[in-house]
């Protein structure tokens, strides 16, 4: 079976790059981008399976306008969000509005959750650390 290719994006390095070493240990083949116009082009370069992006960047797209572009350029790709940010729930509202439903986690979140959560819209099974 073909690995899932997943888009770690999140502006803190350390958390993006510790879960792709966690999804890569599980089976996964997992990149890291660390703001919305980096994965923009890694994007165009690289079709990926899974989406998980952090929502809330300084000054720039934000997530969930990264996913609701996903969802045009690559419909068979699954989103999963995180954030930590209160106006988080706006961005969501905002994006419903144009017909977009997303998953989200709210941060801090156990890369265990992630797991399933992947596992869970990805269709692939396994065990969870």
């Amino acid at each position: 079976m073909t690995k899932q290719r997943v888009l770690v994006l999140d502006d803190e390095a350390l958390i993006a790059d510790s879960l792709v070493q966690i999804l890569e240990m599980f089976g996964f083949d997992a990149a890291a981008c660390y703001d919305p116009a980096d994965a923009v082009a890694w994007l165009s370069a690289n079709p990926c399976d899974i989406l998980v992006s952090d929502v809330v960047f300084n000054g720039q797209m934000s997530g969930v306008d990264l996913a609701i572009q996903m969802c045009k350029t690559m419909p068979r790709c699954k989103v999963l969000l995180m954030s930590g940010n209160n106006s988080t729930g706006e961005l969501l509202a905002a994006a419903q509005e144009q017909g977009h439903t997303f998953d989200i986690l709210a941060k801090p979140v156990h890369p265990s959750v992630i797991l399933e959560r992947l596992r869970a819209i990805s269709n692939v099974h396994g065990p969870v650390a």
